[in-house]
């Protein structure tokens, strides 16, 4: 399959916050003609069913497994994402039959590396019947049967991004994503990817602040800026082995916990964490090839200005600059669902996903599985 697909991408992160959705024409390769995009939020009570499905996950030691009410969660998810394209289709004057796929990641509910075991809830037959369009889905897992940690994924569309960035030749840079997990890919003058997880990015905030103010989380990093860094909580986040493994490892939500109540006030404990999710970033990157002289951040969290004001000084400090996305014409919100549509593509022309460089495969893999949608009438 040659010539430029028109996909649709989406994304429902760690962070459980909702569907992004957006809209790509691309050959799978160097040309990006990037679209339209929008978010759709969950609503409390099924965010809430997501969390409880992290703990059900916990149970499930083959991938089809589904124990509990996983099966009618992942049937609701699949349905909210079809209507989510509908929507997007409608807002958008578009057509099924505009779409050559849909690129579908479903929500991760359990990934462990170790175990060679990552399960994402969602019905790839059900969307593709749904909506009208071909879908690829399941896109971890044959990195995972090939040796790799099944993340990340995106770091093939950061290269392809990053040849349209105007930067000194042979600059190196690094996209940063903090969503619920972190994870950074750096881009050096060649062709060399490297990319992995770099730490926990908003999942510790989030769960910070809900616990403890009811909200899902700091918007604006308002609470954050109220408080104090305790400099004890940050060396106990950022003294685990995780950060001086020489071996790159992608994270599970649950790998990093919050800490107890009592062991901070609501402010200090949301500042302290926000610290984190910055000190994280670059403490992970020590372990790049060499040290970039620019950080694009992409995700949630580079609407947190106390986390953006950490992760400038700390990097400003080895001589590097931070921007979020759109300093760079890019879009920080879709970028993850512009990487699963131009995936999509990839997985169709037989093209590889993922590298020994950036999720540790044994060599270049594609991915993938295709579910056709039935012909119109």
């Amino acid at each position: 399959m040659t010539g430029m697909l028109t996909a649709i991408g989406l994304m429902s992160g760690t962070s459980l916050d909702g569907i992004d959705v957006a809209l790509l024409r691309t050959d799978g390769e160097a040309v990006v003609e990037r679209g339209p995009s929008m978010g759709r939020s969950y609503d409390v009570a099924f965010r809430r069913r997501l969390q409880g499905a992290l703990e059900t996950a916990k149970m499930i030691g083959e991938r089809g497994e589904r124990p509990g009410d996983l099966d009618e969660i992942e049937r609701e998810l699949t349905l909210r994402h079809a209507e989510a394209v509908r929507a997007f289709l409608t807002e958008n004057d578009l057509r099924p039959d505009d779409i050559d796929v849909i690129g579908f990641h479903g929500q991760t509910v359990l990934h462990r590396p170790n175990q060679g075991l990552t399960v994402q809830l969602g019905d790839g037959d059900l969307l593709a019947r749904e909506t009208g369009i071909d879908v690829v889905y399941d896109m971890r897992a044959n990195d995972m049967a090939h040796g790799g940690q099944g993340a990340p994924l995106i770091p093939a569309y950061h290269a392809a991004l990053a040849a349209g960035l105007s930067r000194a030749s042979g600059e190196a840079v690094v996209f940063v994503n903090i969503g619920g997990i972190s994870n950074i890919t750096f881009v050096g003058s060649g062709s060399e990817i490297v990319a992995y997880d770099s730490g926990p990015g908003n999942t510790l905030i989030d769960q910070w602040v809900e616990a403890h103010a009811g909200i899902p989380y700091d918007q604006g990093g308002l609470i954050a800026s109220e408080g104090r860094v305790d400099a004890g909580l940050v060396e106990r986040y950022l003294g685990h082995v995780f950060f001086t493994d020489k071996v790159r490892r992608s994270l599970d939500r649950n790998d990093f916990r919050p800490p107890q109540g009592a062991e901070a006030s609501l402010e200090d404990g949301a500042r302290t964490l926000a610290h984190v999710t910055a000190a994280a970033i670059l403490r992970s990157a020590r372990h790049l090839p060499e040290r970039p002289k620019l950080y694009v951040v992409c995700g949630g969290g580079r609407l947190n200005p106390v986390i953006m004001d950490d992760l400038a000084a700390l990097a400003g400090s080895e001589g590097a600059a931070v921007v979020a996305a759109e300093a760079v014409d890019l879009n920080g919100d879709s970028m993850e669902a512009e990487a699963w549509a131009y995936l999509a593509v990839r997985s169709l022309r037989g093209l590889p996903l993922t590298f020994p460089g950036t999720t540790g495969v044994t060599a270049p893999v594609t991915g993938g599985l295709l579910r056709k949608a039935a012909p119109s009438d």
